[in-house]
């Protein structure tokens, strides 16, 4: 089983929240189960290699 780490949090009723290796992608969802369902969702659409331009982010090691 893998992992990842999200962003999210509540507001106005909703819960919002991103894939914190993908910042500018972010998601609803009714409940906390919800959002996680579709965070799910939007990594496997993310990591599938069919969508142009996904925005990454990652470290970088400098000397």
């Amino acid at each position: 089983m893998r992992t990842t780490k999200i962003v999210y949090w509540q507001e106005d009723g909703w819960w919002l929240g991103y894939l914190e290796e993908f910042p500018d992608y972010w998601v609803q969802g009714t409940t906390l189960e919800d959002l996680e369902e579709h965070l799910r969702d939007l990594h496997a659409d993310l990591t599938s290699g069919e969508l142009p331009g996904v925005h990454h982010v990652a470290d970088l090691t400098l000397a």
